[in-house]
């Protein structure tokens, strides 16, 4: 179909549409809606950058209950994890499998080789670092995966352990903090190819990205950043010896300056987890860490993957269905 005639008019555009003469009007309001450039959501001007000193009262709750039972609680939780990356929920019945009841209040689970849910607890012959008691620095999940789950929740099933705090850390905020202290490190962040890679018995996965990566307007979209799961980096196709030895270099400073603001305390919101409590947060975006604990106790953790794009959906429906009530609740009582 192609524009056959487009005429001005008090009331809009009318247009007709070839070769059947159909035609439409575009009104003045419907036009003036849509001049504005679309704004990428999952960029960091859409974003609440943020860092520890950001929440003096420390991580804010929410209960389960009153998330679970009120749309517009629901809708305000939600739109945190869209906004600030991510929300704690408490009072999540503490059995194994609840975690898919607060999957369910916004999308579903993202299966992987991991499983629909995974256990996280001491292993007596753990394949992965978090089957260990060992601390884990500020990283992201399965970078290695095209595309990466978008959203990782974690449950605390048990925690009687010493030690244990958990931690999370705005991506975002730590690299707009490299852009500002050192562009060239950024620059080359952003556009250096980085092989994160996985392999077990059953599984052989790679993904190739930057590991801080910008949209078409420049600005930080994701962050993929995880040491244990990182390849070496290569040089680009056609460099000489000395022209190799100079990206390697670059990027490895780069990597490093980095890697120190990550390490900065006053980046990293820490937490207890209690039996009960389920926090969620945007995996491309929040670095999650925990410290090392005792194993005289035991610390219980289930987890599972989501996508983002669920959360989008949920709030835009809810954001109707919360701005109907108002509306609704506003207009006299008819008699």
């Amino acid at each position: 179909m192609t524009v056959a005639d487009a005429v001005q008019a008090p009331d809009g555009l009318h247009v007709t549409f070839g070769p059947d003469g159909h035609q439409a009007v575009f009104t003045r309001s419907w036009l003036a809606g849509h001049a504005a450039a679309e704004v990428d959501r999952r960029g960091e001007d859409a974003k609440r950058l943020w860092s520890a000193r950001d929440f003096p009262g420390g991580a804010p709750v929410t209960s389960w209950q009153s998330y679970a039972s009120s749309d517009a609680v629901r809708l305000r939780c939600l739109q945190d994890l869209l906004d600030s990356g991510f929300m704690l929920l408490r009072g999540v019945p503490a059995e194994p499998g609840a975690i898919t009841g607060v999957v369910a209040s916004f999308g579903y689970i993202r299966e992987t080789n991991y499983g629909q849910l995974f256990d996280v607890r001491v292993e007596p012959t753990a394949a992965n670092l978090a089957f260990t008691s060992l601390p884990i620095g500020p990283h992201t999940d399965n970078p290695y995966r095209d595309p990466v789950p978008t959203v990782q929740l974690l449950h605390c099933l048990t925690n009687c352990a010493d030690g244990g705090e958990s931690g999370l850390l705005d991506g975002f905020r730590a690299a707009a903090q490299l852009r500002a202290e050192d562009p060239a490190a950024f620059d080359r962040l952003t556009s250096t190819p980085v092989t994160f890679g996985y392999i077990d018995a059953t599984t052989d996965l790679r993904a190739t990205r930057p590991m801080i990566a910008l949209n078409s307007a420049g600005l930080i979209r994701e962050v993929r950043y995880n040491s244990r799961s990182m390849e070496a980096v290569r040089p680009r196709s056609g460099a000489s010896a000395a022209e190799a030895a100079d990206q390697m270099r670059d990027f490895y400073l780069a990597y490093r300056a980095f890697a120190a603001i990550l390490m900065r305390p006053s980046l990293t919101l820490r937490f207890m987890l209690r039996p009960g409590d389920c926090v969620a947060f945007d995996n491309t975006r929040i670095l999650h860490s925990r410290t090392g604990f005792s194993t005289a106790g035991r610390r219980h953790l289930q987890g599972c993957y989501a996508d983002i794009d669920g959360v989008e959906s949920t709030v835009a429906v809810l954001g109707r269905s919360c701005r109907r009530k108002t509306v609704a609740a506003s207009l006299p009582s008819a008699w």
